[in-house]
């Protein structure tokens, strides 16, 4: 019933008549256009599955509450703005019982001064502490926390915006600089 109707869509509704008797018929659709109808469902089927985001491990990212509300991926401190994807091949998280670290990279096409308020205004009720920030076309966000560094690397690029957190753990002993 289905391919019946989709061949007489693909057909525009028309019949035509074989010349012997007259009788209609369905008009006969080409076996690429059916490759083509096929492979355009696949491809659907296949975006629909793939747009709910995944941390670096592939599981869900927990949603604060809403389909627009903001995600916590692997870092769980770290709010990051929905309209952000997730670059797997420039990420690279370690996860140990005591601790998470590394980096998760992201694209999107929002602007570099709305990112920076965004994470300035959601660093802080995650409880981390401003360090610093740097300014330009390339803006970097330092944040400290308990024993644990986040560097936010902002870019602003022609077509897009490039957004690095760096997430680190320190020792705060005098001199011994990062967790070893």
């Amino acid at each position: 019933m289905f391919v019946e109707a989709l061949l007489y869509v693909i057909g525009n509704g028309e019949r035509q008549h074989c010349q012997e008797g007259g009788t209609p018929m369905k008009k006969m659709m080409r076996p690429v256009t059916a490759l083509y109808c096929l492979g355009l469902t696949i491809l659907l089927l296949l975006a629909a599955c793939s747009s709910t985001p995944k941390t670096t491990d592939g599981s869900d990212a927990k949603p604060k509450d809403d389909q627009s509300a903001p995600l916590y991926y692997d870092f769980g401190d770290v709010l990051i703005p929905r309209e952000l994807k997730l670059d797997d091949r420039s990420s690279f998280v370690y996860h140990t019982s005591g601790f998470t670290a590394g980096i998760l990279t992201f694209k999107s096409k929002v602007e570099l001064g709305s990112m920076v308020d965004f994470f300035e205004n959601n660093m802080a009720k995650d409880n981390w502490q401003p360090v610093g920030t740097f300014k330009s076309p390339r803006t970097l966000l330092l944040f400290q926390k308990e024993n644990r560094w986040c560097v936010i690397n902002i870019t602003d690029n022609k077509w897009d915006t490039l957004v690095e957190i760096w997430v680190a753990p320190f020792s705060d002993v005098a001199g011994s600089g990062l967790l070893k």
